[in-house]
């Protein structure tokens, strides 16, 4: 019981001492769990990953996201839907042309924690 009430004052720390009055992930209701759960589990797509990181350099069309990571744009567009859905990239027409970027920089900020996290010196291990 000890090690589980460590554990939960360490995440109710993090939370708020890296982000100001960030959300209370302890107080998350049931739906907010589940809508979590399936943001990461879209993220769990080594191409809809690829996609949202190449929207953080800025807004970059299908056509220019499919060319890059050689995929198909029908492939590109079906994921971005779904990464829009998840409110993590946002769309801007011009003309023709839908531009995507990463909708906000709470999603930056969790890609690039991520990123930092699995860099890390791993001799804690």
């Amino acid at each position: 019981m000890t090690f589980r009430k460590t554990i939960s004052s360490d995440i109710a720390q993090c939370s708020t001492s890296s982000h100001g009055a960030a959300t209370d992930v302890l107080a998350l209701s049931q739906s907010d769990v589940a809508v979590l759960a399936e943001t990461f589990r879209l993220l769990g797509d080594q191409s809809r990953l690829k996609i949202l990181l190449h929207c953080m350099r800025g807004s970059v069309a299908v056509g220019d996201i499919a060319d890059s990571l050689d995929l198909s744009q029908s492939l590109v567009s079906h994921h971005l839907r779904l990464l829009r859905g998840a409110r993590l990239v946002r769309g801007e027409r011009q003309s023709k042309h839908i531009f995507y970027g990463i909708a906000d920089q709470h999603v930056s900020q969790v890609l690039q924690d991520m990123a930092s996290h699995i860099s890390e010196d791993r001799s804690d291990d």
